[in-house]
């Protein structure tokens, strides 16, 4: 009998142990709801200690995940602990999804409680989505989404539409995305690929990485470097903190760095390239269209493959044409600058 007792309660403790690391990973929801998914045009999601995730691939339904953790909490202790301190809303009212989890007191001393939102919709939606200590991701949606966070990462994967994301505390991915792209973080670094429009990204604490993409790019560091590659149309960049590297750039380039070397290599010139750097300068030119020309180095000025240029240039500056004349190319650097003709 006594042999049963212990198997048994053995078998309980597995059993519950199972539950809370499930629910832990995310795989036991601690509640669903769901919707017709033609009644909802609009998502609105807050909370304060999760995360949130919002894809646009439900299908004849909409489907609202409720996951609550907390390390070491079994999941009868949160589901008492939800029950008495916290109020989770989740309504459709005149096409508006709202989805909320609020404490019933401001100052409940269950704050390190966390409850994220894994949540299906249509991907023609506008949202809302805003928490104050959970990542935010947002996949294959079209419309205007709005998202802040203010301890965690953004996560952006083909979207469109007007996108504005801000974190205060985490790292920013976007990529297949397009059209009015703005997402500023304060303490992380920004990767973008495969994204085309108007884009706009501003890191104050970390790097920027951007892959394959087009239209009229600004981005900005004050705390890391800027890499580049595959770039189509206007790239305006700076940094105060960090190395820039650009590399298969079609279009305009206005670059400027004070904390390390700035290396450029350009496919093609539309109108112009703008450099300037108190470190040395690297700029590679294609050699098959004339320039306007402007170059000052307060060290030295090296080319390589210059050809028909006509115009005044000694060792520390370069002033005139080169051909027939054409875009703009104004570098100034306090170092040493480095122009060759490929």
């Amino acid at each position: 009998m006594k042999k049963l007792f212990v198997l048994f309660v053995s078998a309980f403790l597995s059993a519950s142990c199972f539950t809370v690391y499930a629910q832990k990973q995310g795989k036991t929801p601690f509640m669903t709801r769901d919707f017709p998914a033609s009644s909802i045009r609009e998502v609105e999601v807050t909370t304060s200690g999760g995360s949130i995730s919002l894809t646009g691939d439900a299908g004849s339904q909409a489907v609202v995940e409720v996951y609550v953790s907390r390390d070491s909490w079994s999941a009868e202790k949160i589901k008492q602990i939800v029950d008495e301190n916290y109020t989770i809303d989740i309504n459709v009212k005149n096409g508006k999804l709202y989805v909320a989890a609020k404490q019933k007191k401001p100052f409940s001393n269950w704050q390190g409680l966390s409850i994220s939102f894994k949540i299906s919709v249509p991907k023609q939606v506008n949202s809302n989505l805003h928490t104050s200590g959970g990542s935010i991701q947002i996949a294959n949606l079209s419309g205007s989404q709005n998202f802040r966070t203010s301890g965690g990462s953004l996560a952006i994967e083909n979207v469109s539409g007007n996108i504005a994301g801000v974190t205060s505390g985490g790292s920013i991915t976007v990529t297949d995305s397009k059209d009015d792209i703005d997402l500023r973080t304060s303490g992380g670094s920004i990767t973008a690929k495969n994204c085309s429009g108007k884009i706009n990204l501003s890191t104050s604490g970390g790097s920027l990485t951007l892959n394959n993409l087009s239209g009229n790019i600004r981005a900005s560091t004050s705390g890391g470097s800027v890499k580049a590659n595959d770039v189509q149309g206007t790239l305006a960049t700076r940094t105060s903190g960090g190395s820039t590297t650009l590399s298969g750039i079609s279009g305009n380039v206005d670059a400027n760095t004070s904390g390390g070397s700035l290396d450029v290599k350009m496919q093609s010139v539309s109108e112009y390239v703008k450099l300037s750097n108190i470190g040395n300068i690297a700029l590679k030119l294609p050699v098959v269209q004339g320039y306007n020309i402007k170059v000052s180095g307060s060290n030295k000025i090296s080319t390589s493959g210059l050809k028909d240029f006509h115009g005044n240039m000694d060792t520390k500056s370069m002033d005139g044409t080169i051909g027939n004349g054409g875009p703009e190319i104004n570098v100034k650097s306090s170092q040493q600058v480095r122009l060759s003709f490929e």
